[in-house]
């Protein structure tokens, strides 16, 4: 696997990928798990650089079912989720440990948030070039190429490294 920048430890039968292992991806994203003709089969865990994972149930390398956990312990459940939405707004770290008083803005779940390079963006698991239209995790190592559609989403959506002055101006 060194050849494509993987790591696989773990067993092998007939020279394919078998039984209980651990694969590294070259962005240290780990699959530990249970491993059938090469692929993902059975029960395993995605481990992601960000602390989040996705424990699921796999065949043939696709997830059959499974919960995402992000890193700061909130559980994804496409039923049922409350998080951030139209009818409460507040981050997970303010649902369990409280509001801010008033005047003290808290503008991530992190508090305090990430200084954000200037002329980029933080889109959640990286910071973000529009320039260059490259993601790279917050260690600074690529991610991926953002689409037209991530790119749009990315530029209206996620906090900025910069200021802009917005509302009433005054001529200097």
């Amino acid at each position: 696997m060194e050849y494509t920048g993987s790591k696989y430890i773990g067993e092998y039968v007939d020279g394919r990928m078998e039984g209980k292992a651990e694969y590294i991806l070259p962005t240290e994203t780990r699959y530990v798990g249970e491993m059938k003709d090469g692929m993902f089969h059975g029960e395993g865990t995605l481990y992601f650089p960000s602390g989040s994972r996705y424990d699921a149930v796999w065949e043939k390398g696709l997830a059959i079912k499974g919960t995402y956990t992000f890193a700061d312990g909130l559980q994804y459940d496409a039923k049922n989720w409350h998080y951030c939405d139209g009818y409460d707004r507040r981050f997970y770290t303010e649902i369990c440990f409280g509001l801010k008083p008033s005047g003290i803005s808290q503008l991530t779940n992190m508090d305090p948030p990430r200084t954000i390079p200037p002329a980029s963006y933080d889109c959640g698991d990286g910071f973000y070039d529009p320039n260059t239209r490259i993601i790279k995790d917050y260690r600074n190592r690529f991610l991926r190429n953002a689409d037209d559609d991530e790119h749009e989403w990315i530029i209206q959506t996620c906090r900025k490294g910069w200021d802009e002055i917005v509302g009433h101006r005054p001529k200097l």
